[in-house]
């Protein structure tokens, strides 16, 4: 079994990282204090700024086709180039724990295997985007964002909320719609170089442009990094190597676009990494003694590759048609490995027809085949799903209204049929009121179904239904926001241990099964000020994620995670500071303490295409146990150059 496998498999089982239940025992607190009263206080005061620039975004992950931010009834978050570029984050998962919402958790510092939690759900109930193309591993059921590059991503849309009648099966926390560069306007060449601290090196460069009748735009990358044991000392499984776990990740990814006539674009595209990262682990000899002395390694690569249309056929009418094909193959292991191979091929027939002055109708066709082979499946198993979607966006009366219906029909296991509703009003200038409820369902993976010893076939598809409301406040440069939800989920698929192995097959590890209700509610609450080159921003993110029927909270989820950032640019120079607090999280029969990160930057512009850059992560030397018995890096300097003949 590989680490991703076996370290997130043996994180499922052992310690349920990713799932909304956990074993017997492993959940140390009760229920979190409710904050519905509280929030509502605050909800009737503050609004909501989706405002994450001075101009309103367009976005097109809330309905799939663009749509101007402030009349989506969604909770969304828009990270735009300028702000992925001056984050200075240390990796994707580093940038998205910055917004309001989404927890992290990973087995130790980058490059290590990493989780997501959008509003408590589990990772497998976060459907992971790029350029609108499904990515990820059918047997784990998740992506590995530790295997994308930052320098690969022109802008990130998060929608918090429920998202399977747009985008199917796992959209019960949300979808992160990552998006790469395209080109456009005249050439553009861009570079960036840095060292830091524990041997740590990053490069990228990128070329990108349009002429008439063609855009075009190509990246390449490299990441590495010495880093520090993923584990701390005596961990619990006697797993512990003193060795540094490292990495290294090349990167690169292609984009072309031919526009034989006005209002039609045939483009093709192409993204590959290439992940090396050591982990500490174990071998097994007859008697069970472990060995954690070899040098464990996943050696992970992942490949998307799509062929697109879009144009406009008649008046009010554009449609576009997508093939694509995303790979995961993945080497894991010590003196011995194991391969895993998961291949998701995509089709989507998707058409928008414009009703009238702002309103407008999406119908949608996908198909998707999943496959997975490797050692565990060496015959190779297969699925594949086909969905109708159709959604409606329009305004009445002042009235923004938004529906949608999908209907799932899987060959592993049956239909779902998901809808949404969602509704939002200017009560006045600037104040903005929205709410909006849905039904989700996540699938079960490979693993769940026909893993050797532990997959039962007739694990049913968990379900869920949501429901929040939000208010929005903006006046110039000033904006604040509150979000209060509750998503109640059933038939939760979690690991059966079956020590006495009458219910589940006969094997190592138990079992999948059904079984078991969350219930996951919470408050977003965010503001944002300007100040002319001063730009301040905050959040609160308040979570009650629980299970139901025993009333502990479920394992790796925090109370509660602030955010807060400080910029001003003045002239050439800028700096600025974040901050991260992230409470205490129940983890594997003990608690996680809390703990505070703060990173800071600082740049100067010596010319107006060259930057000289310093970053400070970690900037306390603050000791993080993301991850019961594992560890992240301590204070890191980094120092870097960076070139954008397009200005910066």
């Amino acid at each position: 079994m590989s680490h991703a496998a076996a370290g997130k498999r043996r994180a499922c089982i052992v310690r349920a990282p990713t799932m909304f239940h956990s074993p017997l025992g492993v959940c140390a607190h009760r229920v979190a204090p409710r904050y519905g009263a509280s929030v509502l206080v605050v909800l009737a005061s503050l609004g909501t700024a989706h405002a994450q620039g001075r101009l309103d975004p367009v976005t097109v992950t809330g309905t799939r086709e663009p749509l101007a931010l402030s009349r989506d009834s969604g909770d969304i978050v828009v990270i735009d180039a300028t702000q992925i570029r001056d984050s200075d984050a240390a990796s994707v998962e580093d940038l998205l724990r910055r917004y309001s919402g989404l927890q992290v958790v990973r087995n130790g510092g980058p490059g290590q295997s990493a989780g997501y939690l959008v509003r408590g759900a589990s990772t497998n109930g976060t459907l992971i985007l790029v350029d609108g193309i499904r990515i990820g591993s059918a047997s784990l059921g998740q992506a590995e964002l530790e295997a994308l590059d930052l320098a690969q991503i022109e802008r990130i849309e998060v929608l918090r909320g429920p998202v399977s009648s747009l985008y199917g099966a796992d959209g019960v926390g949300g979808v992160v719609q990552i998006f790469t560069r395209r080109g456009e306007g005249p050439l553009r060449m861009a570079a960036h170089a840095a060292l830091g601290g524990y041997g740590s090196r990053r490069g990228d460069a990128s070329v990108s442009g349009a002429r008439p009748g063609v855009d075009y735009a190509v990246m390449l990358g490299r990441e590495s990094s010495d880093g520090v044991s993923a584990l701390r000392p005596g961990d619990a499984f006697g797993l512990y190597n003193p060795d540094r776990d490292g990495f290294s990740r090349n990167t690169g990814n292609l984009r072309l676009g031919v526009t034989p006539a006005a209002g039609h674009r045939l483009g093709v595209s192409f993204l590959e990494t290439r992940l090396d990262a050591q982990y500490d682990s174990a071998e097994y000899d007859a008697a069970f003694n472990a060995d954690p002395s070899p040098d464990f390694r996943n050696r992970l690569t992942t490949r998307i590759a799509a062929v697109d249309y879009r144009g406009e056929l008649g008046r009010g009418w554009t449609t576009s048609v997508r093939i694509a094909r995303s790979v995961d193959d993945l080497a894991s292991g010590g003196t011995t490995t194991s391969r895993f191979i998961t291949r998701r091929d995509q089709a989507t027939w998707q058409n928008a027809l414009r009703l009238g002055a702002g309103q407008r109708v999406v119908v949608a066709y996908e198909r998707l085949d999943e496959r997975a082979a490797g050692d565990v499946f060496p015959d190779g198993i297969s699925r594949h799903n086909n969905a109708v979607v159709v959604g409606y966006a329009g305004g009445v009366a002042g009235h923004d209204l938004q529906a949608d219906l999908r209907h799932d029909d899987n060959s592993a296991y049956g239909g779902e049929t998901t809808g949404r509703l969602g509704w939002s009003h200017e009560l006045q200038p600037g104040l903005r009121l929205r709410a909006l409820a849905g039904t989700t369902f996540r699938a079960p993976t490979f693993n769940d179904l026909y893993y050797p010893g532990y997959g039962v076939a007739t694990v049913r598809p968990e379900n869920g239904r949501s429901i929040e409301i939000g208010i929005a406040w903006r006046a110039g440069e000033s904006s604040a926001s509150a979000t209060l939800y509750r998503n109640r989920v059933r038939d939760l698929i979690v690991f059966e241990p079956d020590p006495t192995q009458t219910l589940c097959p006969p094997g190592y590890f138990g079992c999948a099964t059904n079984t078991g209700r969350a219930r996951l509610q919470g408050a977003t609450l965010q503001a944002a000020q300007r100040w002319g080159g001063l730009d301040l921003r905050a959040g609160v993110d308040l979570l009650d994620a629980v299970d139901v029927d025993s009333g502990q909270r479920l394992a790796r989820r925090a109370a509660h995670q602030e955010t807060a950032s400080a910029d001003y640019t003045g002239g050439p120079w800028s700096a600025g500071a974040s901050m991260q607090v992230v409470g205490a999280r129940p983890d594997a029969g003990v608690v996680l303490g809390a703990y505070t990160l703060v990173d800071l930057r600082a740049a100067w512009r010596f010319e107006s295409r060259w930057r000289l850059e310093l970053a400070l992560r970690n900037a306390f030397d603050r000791r993080v146990e993301p991850v019961r018995d594992y560890q992240g890096l301590g204070r890191q300097a980094w120092l870097g150059l960076r070139f954008d003949s397009a200005g910066l």
